[in-house]
């Protein structure tokens, strides 16, 4: 006497299921875009200087860089000097802040001057950026 299987059909083929892998890799995909931190960068590479009394400005909208070259970016677009007041002006809104990443080799003249124009437009908080001193 045979024996045959019970519950499997010679016609039908086993399906793997796969409803719980793709619920494992969505509830990946969120974790890893909830946890993702999103820096804002100025658009160049700048060396900034030193600074024992530096503090963390986690609150600034617009970032400015000033290249050693004398070239100023704004949020990683290349400003003329003369629009840089307008250009930061549009950009940030009535309680934003504004930080100035000037690398180590630019010029104070420059770095003062891109202060006043940013000033002059009617952005207050302006900050220049510093890294700390490990000291």
């Amino acid at each position: 006497m045979r024996r045959r299987r019970l519950g499997a059909n010679d016609g039908e083929a086993s399906e793997i299921n796969l409803t719980p892998m793709l619920d494992v890799v969505f509830i990946m995909l969120i974790f890893f875009i909830v946890t993702t931190s999103f820096i804002k960068e100025s658009g160049v590479e700048i060396e900034r200087p030193e600074s024992s009394a530096a503090s963390p400005r986690p609150d600034a909208q617009v970032m400015v860089a000033i290249t050693p070259e004398g070239a100023v970016w704004v949020d990683g677009s290349a400003v003329d000097l003369h629009r840089v007041g307008d250009e930061v002006a549009a950009l940030v809104s009535n309680d934003g802040a504004v930080v100035i990443q000037a690398d180590r080799d630019s010029t104070t003249g420059l770095l003062i001057e891109v202060m006043d124009r940013i000033r002059e437009a009617g952005v207050e908080q302006v900050a220049v950026a510093a890294s700390r001193s490990r000291t």
